[in-house]
């Protein structure tokens, strides 16, 4: 069985690697949790077993099998020592995903690409992988040319700091005081969306937008594919929704888009309009598939498809996408 490090184990995405782990029945010999020096000797309870958790140094992988980086500085700082030390490293901050020489992975859409790694396999943005799983069987169907994508992201993709501000906030609110907690985001988030995620690059889009622009890209080998997004921060705690907006090659039925995600690994088809049925963050957290539904034809153009999508992105957008990717290497 192999030896496996969390980097980063004690955060919202190491926690529930730690969680998915015992859920899938993943075999572990060892299991090392990796911390920052603030962190280290805090301890965790992990199938009935105490674990210290360690100060990750350079020195902290030998004998690592599969390192699970949970993002952040950490991811640069860190793995290439956990690849000298043997261990296959599973990152998932944004630090390897465009690197060339890094596959960049979604199981149920490119599992393949994990064959060609050279110690470091990126785990996508959350948003991308949510998209991908959900666009892979109507790619299948017809080649899809463009992609228009509008996202509406829970507060805990920016971490525990997120959580804890909408709290604060709704909570200032319901007292009756003025909300002053205003430090992780650029603007009051309760009761409010901010139409910016990350920082402004070129084109005036946001680097969370050109994430997913130049991911799905390298994840459907598609650098002929042509995608745009707005990404958007909405007061909801957790799971990410997207409006999705698809113009492909042939004209697919609504009947034929719909049969595709009914059979799609990763996918479940939530979408009966007359029974007000349809995706929401309530009903996709804590849960692994992507929900899809609101299927239209876009009547503007001859072959164009709407989509609604939500996906828990703790999970499959970070933590059982990478977990799914240490299946593959077993």
């Amino acid at each position: 069985m192999p030896n496996i490090a969390i980097v980063g184990a004690t955060g919202v995405v190491g926690q529930e690697f730690l969680k998915i782990l015992a859920e899938r029945k993943f075999p572990v010999d060892e299991l090392r949790l990796l911390a920052t020096k603030r962190s280290s000797g805090s301890r965790i309870c992990w199938q009935g077993k105490e674990i210290e958790v360690q100060e990750t140094t350079n020195q902290s992988f030998q004998g690592i099998d599969i390192a699970l980086f949970a993002g952040g500085s950490a991811s640069t700082e860190y793995a290439p020592a956990a690849v000298r030390s043997g261990a296959v490293v599973i990152d998932n901050s944004s630090a390897f995903r465009l690197n060339p020489d890094v596959p960049l992975v979604v199981p149920e859409v490119n599992p393949e690409d994990v064959k060609w790694h050279k110690g470091i396999i990126a785990n996508p943005n959350c948003s991308t992988i949510i998209m991908v799983v959900a666009l892979k069987p109507l790619e299948a169907l017809s080649r899809i040319k463009r992609i228009v994508v509008s996202t509406y992201q829970a507060v805990s993709g920016a971490g525990k700091e997120g959580i804890i501000e909408l709290e604060e906030q709704v909570k200032s609110w319901s007292n009756g005081e003025k909300i002053t907690d205003i430090d992780t985001f650029p603007y009051q988030i309760a009761f409010n969306l901010i139409p910016r995620i990350d920082v402004f690059q070129e084109g005036d889009y946001t680097k969370e937008e050109w994430k997913m622009v130049k991911e799905t890209q390298k994840i459907f080998h598609r650098d002929d594919l042509r995608v745009t997004a707005t990404c958007v921060r909405v007061p909801v705690f957790r799971s990410h929704c997207e409006s999705i907006n698809i113009e492909t090659e042939k004209k697919l039925t609504i009947d034929q888009v719909k049969a595709a995600l009914a059979q799609a690994p990763g996918v479940i088809l939530k979408d009966d309009s007359a029974k007000d049925i349809y995706p929401m963050p309530l009903d996709s957290s804590n849960r692994d598939e992507v929900l899809v539904g609101r299927i239209r034809e876009d009547q503007t153009i001859d072959q164009g498809i709407n989509l609604w999508i939500a996906g828990d992105q703790i999970r499959k957008g970070a933590a059982t996408n990478a977990v799914q990717i240490a299946e593959l290497l077993l």
